[in-house]
């Protein structure tokens, strides 16, 4: 009983640190969304990588035709001329040229020796327009609101600064049990974004960078060999020493489902580029969910047998409710301040915050699978083509799905 009290006074500890950072996240979004966004609209290139259909994707590709920003180009690549995606795009491409913004498809070919993603977007970036001054690279499975363009490039009136990021929040669409957990599980690394700039990181779905920045860190050599865009990118910026502006505002939505087997398959590849690229981050993942897992749910087991055998159970039940209400309540203060940003969603995000109270202690167990998978593996499928991680400067496409 003793190991048990002193592990879960650490993982009481954890969780007061844990709550502690869900206000600074909350105080940090009301700060900069109080704050008046910089006049600095230049031509910019949103690049958008497609490959095959998914949920939404023609309201997401529609979204990005509707920017409230004067003057941009959209660059869809895929790696070939019959991909699904493309049927898609045209019809967007028509409705939008309504609106005055260029959009053009870039075909990029087959990769070799790198991600299909990364690929594509080195070939993008060869074909921009003389007179585009940023970069701007975009998921198909993110739908940004109107404001997104201009929030996202508005902060590189810096020239110091390195690039500006915003990050995803998964919206379930008739919901279920996979789909919310998914919500739950991506929005701890939402939170741990904020006002470290130094700490902060790219998300390639969501992320602007100069165009003087990229071809002075030659990003584009630094992504041969790899596989993640956004790991990639935010290494050469901190080895560069230049920060990484965390913009609330372009926090974006991805709706749509999942299966059971679609979430491992996506919280699985998550860790393991993780593991590959940053693994630093990967060891407090694997640690601090295992030891989680053995106070939390070893508690439960712990508990039940007390009862059983008719023992003082109340210090332990203690223990447990208050592991549980530290970690409810930063999902509660993260969810209140995502409402804020994401107002076109308010009916969704209500219906996901029961999930999000009670799902939070199933979302670490996930994470401690994901981990201890990415300890015995390397090999991801991502967007019907399996890969075979060797390093941070080598993948190995094993299969492709045409």
């Amino acid at each position: 009983m003793l190991v048990f009290y002193l592990f879960a006074a650490i993982v009481i500890w954890l969780g007061i640190l844990s709550l502690r950072s869900g206000f600074d996240f909350a105080a940090y979004v009301r700060r900069e969304t109080a704050r008046p966004v910089p006049d600095f609209t230049p031509f910019v290139s949103v690049i958008v990588p497609c490959r095959g259909l998914e949920d939404g994707l023609r309201e997401n590709l529609s979204a990005l035709f509707e920017q409230d920003y004067p003057l941009y180009e959209i660059i869809f690549v895929t790696d070939r001329a019959d991909d699904l995606s493309l049927s898609v795009v045209e019809d967007v491409r028509t409705v939008g040229a309504a609106s005055g913004v260029f959009a053009r498809v870039v075909i990029a070919g087959d990769a070799i020796g790198c991600g299909q993603k990364v690929h594509n977007l080195r070939v993008a970036v060869s074909s921009v327009d003389p007179q585009s001054q940023a970069f701007v690279f975009v998921d198909t499975d993110a739908r940004p609101q109107a404001g997104w363009l201009r929030a996202l490039v508005a902060p590189l009136a810096d020239e110091a600064l390195g690039a500006a990021s915003g990050y995803r929040w998964f919206i379930p669409d008739r919901g279920g049990f996979a789909s919310q957990l998914r919500s739950v599980w991506n929005a701890s690394i939402a939170s741990a974004l904020g006002g470290r700039e130094d700490k902060n990181f790219c998300w390639g779905g969501s992320t602007a960078i100069r165009r003087a920045t990229f071809e002075k860190l030659n990003v584009t050599a630094a992504w041969q060999r790899t596989v993640s865009d956004d790991f990639t990118l935010t290494r050469v910026l901190q080895q560069a020493k230049l920060p990484i502006h965390f913009v609330p505002a372009c926090l974006v939505a991805s709706a749509g489902d999942c299966s059971v087997s679609e979430l491992l398959e996506f919280s699985n590849r998550q860790l393991k580029i993780t593991r590959v690229y940053a693994s630093h981050l990967w060891k407090p993942v694997l640690i601090g969910s295992l030891l989680f897992c053995a106070v939390f749910f070893g508690g439960f087991v712990l508990l039940l047998a007390r009862v059983f055998l008719r023992l003082s159970y109340a210090l332990p039940l203690l223990l447990l409710l208050l592991i549980y209400l530290l970690g409810a309540a930063k999902a509660y203060i993260r969810l209140k301040a995502v409402a804020v940003l994401l107002a076109n969603y308010q009916k969704q995000l209500s219906r996901s915050l029961p999930w999000h109270l009670l799902l939070w202690p199933f979302a670490s167990a996930l994470y401690l699978c994901n981990a201890l998978a990415a300890g015995f593996s390397r090999r991801i499928k991502w967007r019907g083509i399996t890969y075979e991680l060797k390093s941070a400067t080598e993948a190995v496409i094993i299969s492709r799905e045409r």
